[in-house]
This record gives structure tokens, sequence and C-alpha cells, in this order.
């Protein structure tokens, strides 16, 4: 490249190689030496690849008329030289560009790579970021207009830019040099640490394709440490994919992601939209343990002092999601009821709701979580439904089997003949051999005086086991109900997307039963997940 410039520029001077090698003293003093230039600075652009450089030239330090009047006549030659000072002891800079880079590009992706963050051919500068974090950072109208439509309008719309200088304060220099990257050459250079700002930037500058590789690296490492934080980001760029896989991996590892660092730092609607789920795998005193660690971080964030008060106030709506009715009484009284952060009212009306029956409404939700996933499915065991099944305080019973593993998560039972009416129940299912109570809820259900079966759900879903005898029971308090005939002893569900067949096997249940068996009686229906 300096040779090239050197016959270029002796050329301009019209001085021939003859003529500079003859008489060194007469041409030292008409001509500038450029045999051997002294350099001053050679600077590059920061680009990777390298771009122009800034050469330097020293003039002689002749002060005649003659080296005074070839020094303007190669001005006149040549418009990559600067004009001579009048100072004898001066410099003469000037700038000359990479000489036939394009040769050695032999693709288009090539050449636009080599410009990528590149003084060469650049049109505009932008000042990325602020404070001492600026970086004035090179580009191209062109390669940027053919990328994004956002900088298309930038530079071409309506209501175009001319400014050569474009202040970003509101982007990273790196996540901007990452779409600039992508946008020149179709390389994807993201990592844990700028994944989210280049998503926010590539949502910025609307380059969906930039946009879909972040959301593609998140997926690959989100994790239950990480999930509540990604799930935040998730909502705010506004990436429904990505929320759902997050909110699916809280809920199959619910506890570690409660106990990760990050869950703490969520936003209120965030911290919400997790509370409401129905497929949370925790039991629900820890869940309220969570929201207390929320509520005090919140707290310090507000700059309040962490006061039973203050936690209720900055839970807001938040707490009504905790599902006090799951726990058992002794959970609630040893936490919930002590916190302070319940009012008289709602810690006597919770009491009141484990203690007697018929149970009092409280304001709290009490519809079981059930941390499977997956389509819910049933069976009915009964083909006729008829009247009068009477209720003393005895069980209704009948023992069951199954071929597969499966989670039973609640029962469908017969309601009233005489019109709408309230029935009080306890649910149990227990292992037959070891007569183990494995799953139980006290609890209760409205029916409408239809034959229909109403849902009644455990707390918390039973494992049952292929092969392995349990029992069901229902005790009612309540009027008259239908009941089911024409009982099948086999049952099976097919799933309609794999063809996977569940088949219940029931028998008679010996002891105290109040009359269910497999020909008719109550407990017409098992709710489970496989």
């Amino acid at each position: 490249v300096m040779r090239c410039c050197v016959c270029l520029f002796q050329q301009s001077l019209r001085c021939s190689p003859s003529k500079m090698a003859a008489g060194e003293s007469n041409s030292r003093s008409s001509c500038l030496n450029l045999s051997n230039p002294p350099r001053q600075s050679v600077a590059q652009s920061g680009a990777a690849s390298g771009a122009a450089s800034n050469m330097t030239a020293t003039p002689s330090s002749s002060s005649s008329s003659s080296s005074s009047s070839t020094a303007s006549s190669s001005v006149d030659a040549s418009a990559a030289v600067s004009s001579l000072p009048s100072s004898p002891a001066s410099v003469l800079v000037y700038r000359e560009p990479v000489y036939n880079w394009q040769a050695t590009k032999s693709t288009v992706k090539e050449r636009f790579a080599f410009l990528f963050n590149n003084e060469v051919l650049s049109d505009v500068h932008f000042l990325v970021g602020k404070g001492m974090g600026v970086q004035r950072i090179p580009a191209h109208r062109f390669a940027l207009a053919v990328g994004s439509a956002v900088f298309d309008a930038m530079f071409n719309g309506g209501m175009a830019t001319t400014s050569t200088e474009i202040e970003l304060p509101d982007v990273e220099p790196a996540a901007f040099l990452a779409l600039l990257k992508f946008l020149y050459s179709d390389e994807v250079q993201i990592g844990p640490e700028t994944v989210m700002t280049t998503l926010y930037t590539a949502k910025k500058y609307a380059v969906p394709a930039l946009e879909a590789h972040c959301v593609e690296f998140l997926k690959k490492n989100l994790r239950a440490d990480n999930a509540f934080m990604l799930l935040t980001q998730a909502r705010l760029f506004d990436e429904p994919q990505l929320a759902s896989l997050c909110l699916e991996n809280i809920d199959k590892n619910t506890a570690d992601a409660l106990a990760a660092e990050g869950f703490t730092d969520v936003d209120l609607d965030t911290l919400m939209a997790v509370l409401e789920r129905d497929t949370l795998g925790v039991r629900e005193v820890r869940l309220f343990g969570a929201a207390v660690r929320w509520a005090e971080a919140e707290a310090q964030r507000q700059q309040l002092q962490p006061t039973p008060e203050n936690k209720r106030r900055v839970l807001g709506k938040a707490l009504s999601l905790i599902r006090f009715p799951l726990m058992t009484i002794e959970e609630f009284a040893a936490g919930p009821a002590q916190s302070g952060i319940l009012t008289d009212r709602e810690v006597v009306s919770l009491f009141l709701h484990f203690t007697v029956n018929p149970k009092p409404h409280v304001e709290f939700i009490d519809r079981p979580r059930c941390c499977l996933r997956g389509k819910e499915c049933s069976i009915i065991r009964f083909s006729q439904v008829e009247s009068r099944w009477g209720y003393s305080g005895t069980s209704d019973r009948i023992r069951f089997s199954v071929n597969r593993r499966i989670f039973v998560v609640g029962f469908g039972l017969y309601g009233s003949i005489h019109g709408p009416t309230d029935y009080q129940v306890n649910i149990q299912i227990i292992h037959t051999d070891s007569n183990t109570v494995l799953g139980q809820n006290d609890t209760g259900f409205s029916c409408d005086g239809t034959a229909s079966t109403f849902r009644v759900m455990f707390k918390e879903p039973v494992e049952i086991l292929p092969s392995v005898n349990y029992i069901a029971c229902a005790t009612l308090k309540g009027p008259d109900s239908h009941y089911g005939t024409k009982g099948m002893r086999k049952v099976t569900h097919e799933a309609p997307a794999t063809g996977t067949k569940t088949c219940f096997t029931f028998c008679y249940a010996a002891g105290n039963n109040n009359g269910t068996s497999v020909e008719d009686g109550q407990i017409p229906e098992v709710i489970f997940y496989t």
C-alpha cells in the first residue's frame, strides 16, 4: 500500500524515478522526499478487520521558494493530501483509505462483513450509551436500511434525519454492536450478559430474526434459578412463548424457583401471574413464606419499614391469591395466623373453616392446585342414574386398581334429588394393605338438583401405582341424592392424542360401607392425570 501511495504521489508531482535518483541536493529542494517518509501516527478505525490508516509525511527543512511552489502544486494535483502549512516546521497529514480491499473479498457477505464497525465508506456515526460509557460507532446507512425498517424510516422516510451523528442513550454499546454484526454478516454474538439488552435492541429496531436468536438462547439457558428473572423480562418484552416456558419451569421446580435470589426482584404483576396458577408444585404454606420474603424486599425498595401492615400494603391483591384454606390447621396456626399480615377477622374465619361444619365462607380461594401438566381425564363407572340414596354418617367406599401410574385429583359425586342443595363431604384415598390415608379433604359442594356429577377435589394429587389396591371413600352429610346403577367392573380411558389406555378395575370394599358397590351407589367418577 505504501509503495502504491509513493508511486501515485510521484506521478502527481510529475517527477520521474530517475529524476528523484539524480542530483539529490537539487531534487530535495524541489520535491518531497517520499522514498522513506517518516511516520508520525498510523491510526486504525477500531474495526477488528482494520480500516483506513492516517499516515504523515514531513517536508525537508529547506525553506527555498521552489520547495514551497512544489508543495503547492502537489495539493492541486492530489485530493488525498492536505494543504501545506506556511511554516516549514509544520507536519503534512493526509488520509489514504485501504486500497483495493474489495479484491480480497470474494462474496457480498464478506464485503459487508468487512464494513462492520469500520470507518471505510461510513456515512453515519452513532453515539451509543450514556455518561462515561458512550461509544462512537461508525455505520453505513444503506446497510442498516436494508436490514431494518426502523433504520429505513430513520434515513429515507418522510421525517428522515440528515444528521451524521445520532445519539442512542437508551442502548448498550455491546448490544448495538451485536445488532450491527447481525445486520452486516448474519453472525449472532450474544451471551448471558448481553442477551437481554440485545433482545431489547433487536425489538427496538424491528429485527425479528435476531429476536428469535435471543429467545432461543434464553430457552436453552432457562433454569429454575433464573426462571423468575427471565419471566419478568419476557413479560416486559412481550415474548409470550418465552413467558410460557418460564411458567412451565416454575410449575415443575416451584420450590427451587422460589428459593432463587431473583424471585424477590420480580414486579408485583409477575408475582400475581405466578400465584394465580393452579399448577404450582409446592405446599401453600411455602408459597406464603415466599410471598412474605418478596414483601420485605418490596418494602425496602419503597423505603418502607417491613412491618406487617406495610407487607400487606405492598402485597396488595397478591395476598388474596394465597390459598390459605389448602393449608392444614397446624400450618396455618404456626405461620400465617401469627404473621400479623392477616386481619383478625380473616384469621377467625379461616380457623372456623378448618374446624367446623358447615364451613363458613372465606375470602380466599379454596380450589386445589394441581402440579400436573397435560389434559385432565375422568372415567364414569355407572351406565344409569336412579333416585334416592340416603346418608347416615357412614362412608361410601369402593376398591379399585389401575394398570399404569396415575394421579387422582378428585371425585365426581351425585347431588340432591330435591333441587339445589349444599353438601358437606370428606373424601379420602386409602392404601388397602397398609390402611394408610394417602390423601383427603374436608370440604363441601353445591349441586343444582340434576343427575350430573359434582366435582370434589383433593388438596394435592394422590399418586396411584399400577396393580396396587386402593379404596376411594366419600362421607356425605346432606339430603338424599341420586345414585348410579348398572356399574362396570372394568372401565378403560383412552387418550385421544396418544391412544394410551388407562384401565380401572373396581371391587367391593368390605367393612363399614354405606352400600356402594360395583353395581350401584356413590363415587361414580374418578378425575385424574396420567
